[in-house]
């Protein structure tokens, strides 16, 4: 896990910009704080921080292979978990290797079989190759984007980044805010491909974009893909168990301390059992960790996305397949600290977080990183598996987003938005836009209706939409301090088989993910794999709404420029509401009030609102 960055010119001699290669490069020494390098030739120039995870001593990048038509050299970021078989395959075609690092089998495979490599990798991954054989430079991303990636077209070339701070830190990148970057701060739609800054691109997940002097031109290697279903429902919970045991087993490769995040909901426990089981195999105990908050069985408010406090059931967990676990609790006061907020606010690059569960999952990552460097999320579970309540009630069939139906829709963040800007901004049609934008990508079958049709459409959303937004909150609240996330349900193989499970047996207990629970209620206790789906805990010590209130107040007493964006009165009535009467949406609109704030301070865009 590591952060990349270059820069491609054809009309530069970009071994004069050390200077600026090295700016771009440092901004990314969260994401790799064992080692930093840099590379340069003429039209190209590669940088890269390293968290080394796999051969310590070995895989420095960037990493270069001489060819007898020149080198080509690398920048990479993320795991393989199929490197050992693709470096036995390499092998008997005749590669030699110096190191043992996945990074040298992704590079080798590249000079094998060029852009097809991208068909055999198995992982997350984003990295770039420069090929002075063909002064190309080629960037991949994998299938469900879970690595992040952008990307910036310049007169005569691009530049690019695992983050968009690596990009704007080179004097090329304006750094500019049109309308159209605040309807896509403010919608909540995450439309695949915009970087929100005028200019920036993000690479799609499951596509690949090769620059050279004819310009740059983005393909699309993997997409969701519509086949038949033939498996009996035992059959399916046989194959998607099948699947886990080899995916976790995978993914707990690490020459580093690893361990799970545990929730104590189905997706983690269940994530959680079977890697315990694995690793007793080998005699030792798995690690865990799990947040709390000081009183939140006093606190603690029953909402729809998270019914249940998550302690007890964390517990019976541990309990019942013996690991070594750790509550982390974060008070109210560390979460609404300034220097908290700042950090996660720097960490997403944007104003787009989740209020305190983004300031708790900072703070969370923080403290795990000091006794591990690899851990195991349960992320993504429910847009695979059907997990949300939007799912199994009258949102479905919403002609929106379904996270984003109803007034009661806790994805709200311009709930406190000034009159005019929301009038110039008109979200309603941008997410309907959008809306309508996804529901053209979505591939059906032919003999597909009714329910099972609109669920092909629900499943599609989220796993291309919510499921993205969800990804990059958690790599960047992870990389900001050098802790690398892998997330087993996000393996592709997994993804597309449970996509063509018809919905029937996405459900056919009654209930939500009857697949992921028929597979692994053996490993988990009666209670966890009964437990109703909960969401990521938020945080209800009344100290932390008492502290962002204050807050809010001396911004908007010092007339701070957030107020250009925020009805003033909207917000001071949050300011003053108490701790029983404050709704969700005032609550919700003071956290992106602060996050704005903060932001606002920190980039200093130039903002174009036409």
């Amino acid at each position: 896990m590591c952060g990349i960055t270059g820069w491609v010119s054809f009309r530069r001699d970009l071994t004069q910009e050390a200077a600026e290669l090295a700016a771009m490069t440092a901004t990314m020494s969260c994401r790799g704080p064992d080692a930093s390098g840099t590379w340069a030739v003429p039209h190209a120039a590669l940088g890269h921080r390293r968290l080394a995870v796999i051969d310590l001593p070995g895989g420095a990048q960037p990493m270069t292979v001489d060819t007898p038509d020149g080198p080509v050299t690398m920048v990479y970021s993320g795991e393989a978990y199929n490197f050992t078989e693709l470096r036995d395959e390499l092998r008997r075609r005749g590669a030699r290797f110096t190191t043992d690092s996945d990074t040298e089998v992704v590079l080798r495979g590249y000079l094998e079989w060029g852009e097809a490599l991208v068909d055999r990798l198995n992982g997350m991954y984003a990295f770039a190759i420069w090929d002075t054989r063909a002064d190309k430079l080629v960037m991949i991303r994998d299938r469900m984007g879970i690595k992040p990636f952008y990307y910036y077209e310049t007169e005569d070339g691009v530049l690019f980044g695992s983050e968009p701070k690596a990009i704007l830190a080179n004097r090329l990148a304006e750094r500019v805010i049109t309308t159209d970057g605040l309807r896509e701060l403010f919608s909540f739609a995450k439309t695949p491909g915009t970087g929100v800054w005028e200019g920036l691109r993000e690479l799609r997940p499951g596509h690949l974009a090769v620059v050279d002097r004819a310009g740059l031109r983005e393909t699309c290697y993997w997409q969701l893909e519509v086949t038949e279903h033939t498996d009996s429902t035992e059959e399916t919970v046989a194959h998607v168990r099948s699947l886990l045991d080899d995916i976790i087993r995978r993914q707990l490769v690490a020459d580093v301390p690893r361990c799970m995040l545990l929730s104590g909901g189905l997706d983690s426990s269940a994530m959680t059992a079977i890697a315990a089981l694995q690793v007793q195999e080998h005699g030792e105990v798995i690690r865990s960790f799990a947040v709390d908050f000081p009183n939140q069985a006093e606190n603690f408010r029953a909402e729809d996305i998270s019914p249940t406090q998550d302690t007890p059931f964390v517990h019976a967990v541990a309990e019942h397949i013996v690991c070594e676990h750790r509550d982390i609790m974060l008070d109210g006061g560390a979460m609404a600290d300034p220097a908290t907020r700042a950090a996660a606010v720097g960490a997403r690059d944007l104003p787009i977080g989740f209020g305190d569960r983004d300031n708790s999952l900072y703070l969370l990552f923080k403290a795990i990183r000091e006794e591990s460097t690899v851990a195991l999320s349960g992320e993504s579970a429910d847009e695979v598996f059907g997990g949300y309540p939007w799912f199994h009630n009258e949102k479905r069939e919403a002609d929106t987003f379904p996270w984003l139906a109803g007034a009661d829709s806790p994805m709200n963040p311009a709930s406190l938005l000034d009159a005019g800007l929301a009038a110039k901004l008109d979200l309603e049609t941008y997410k309907a836009d959008q809306y309508r934008q996804a529901l053209s990508e979505v591939p059906y079958k032919d003999s597909e209706t009714g329910l099972e049709r609109r669920m092909r459409e629900v499943c599609y959303l989220h796993l291309t939409r919510m499921v993205q937004t969800l990804l990059d909150r958690k790599d960047r609240m992870s990389m900001a301090v050098g802790l690398e996330v892998r997330v087993p349900f996000c393996d592709h193989r997994l993804v597309q088989y449970v996509f063509n499970t018809p919905w029937s047996l996405k459900s056919f207990d009654g209930r939500e993910k009857s697949i992921l629970r028929g597979a692994t209620k053996d490993v988990l206790p009666e209670s966890v794999a009964n437990r109703k789906k909960s969401g990521y805990p938020g945080n209800f010590d009344p100290a932390y709404l008492s502290a962002i209130q204050a807050h809010a107040r001396e911004l908007v007493s010092t007339g701070h420029e957030v107020l250009e964006f925020h009805d003033r009165a909207s917000v001071l009535a949050a300011c003053e509401a108490g701790i029983a009467e404050i709704t969700g949406h005032q609550r919700s609109g003071l956290e992106r009030f602060l996050d704005m704030a903060t932001w606002l301070d920190q980039r200093n865009p130039t903002l174009k609102l036409g």
